[in-house]
């Protein structure tokens, strides 16, 4: 190995210190990943479109502890969800209003957008002002925010791009193209016209194949 070749005259000492350094580091990634089986097969994905969440498990083949993670997760099923679906979270209010809440039956609707804890299902009792959380988290693959790609996983609001990766910050840009930049559309301002209004102004994105 490059820390065990004999020094020769005027080697740098702290070029040595480096090379020694490094083979230890790389000995002990390789001991810490032994510990660990092999990846099982990934789950099934919590939902069959919209968006969800499959995950995969290792086990610790150590007496003692292993370092790192026992499950790892990626995104699945990122298809569009027919229309009539609906809510994903709506869906698992909707779940409870076949049980009885203080001994009264309701029918719980969606509070989303939660700043505190966006992974908690927190549903509201239609026509009233009560709002309960009625499960510490939702789902796997439920959106945190509805204006958002980020879902919760596990009860945690996690990053999600709109490469749909875990962990990615990509975003549209203003043509709605995932991490383009900008190039196939362009702002174009003007008059619109319609029957009950007069020409207002108003900004119009146009779309246009990329310039060569």
């Amino acid at each position: 190995m490059e820390c065990c070749r004999r020094a020769t005259p005027g080697t740098p000492l702290l070029f040595l210190a480096f090379l020694l350094l490094s083979s230890r580091t790389a000995r002990s990634e390789e001991d810490r990943d032994g510990l660990w089986d092999a990846w099982g097969p990934w789950s099934e994905c919590s939902r069959t479109c919209g968006g969800g969440a499959s995950y995969s498990l290792r086990r610790c083949l150590s007496s003692k502890s292993c370092e790192g993670r026992n499950i790892r997760y990626r995104t699945c099923s990122n298809v569009d969800c027919p229309p009539e679906s609906g809510d994903f979270r709506a869906q698992q209010c909707s779940a409870h209003n076949d049980v009885k809440h203080h001994g009264q039956f309701y029918e719980w609707l969606p509070v989303s957008n939660d700043p505190d804890n966006p992974c908690s299902l927190k549903c509201q009792a239609k026509g009233t002002a009560l709002v309960v959380e009625l499960a510490p988290k939702v789902l796997d693959g439920t959106r945190c925010y509805t204006e958002s790609l980020d879902m919760c996983i596990s009860g945690l609001c996690q990053i999600v791009g709109c490469d749909h990766q875990l962990g990615s910050t990509v975003k549209e840009d203003n043509c709605g193209v995932c991490n383009g930049d900008g190039s196939t559309c362009r702002l174009v301002r003007g008059q619109y016209k319609s029957q009950l209004s007069m020409g207002q102004p108003v900004d119009l994105l146009t779309c246009y194949p990329p310039l060569p």
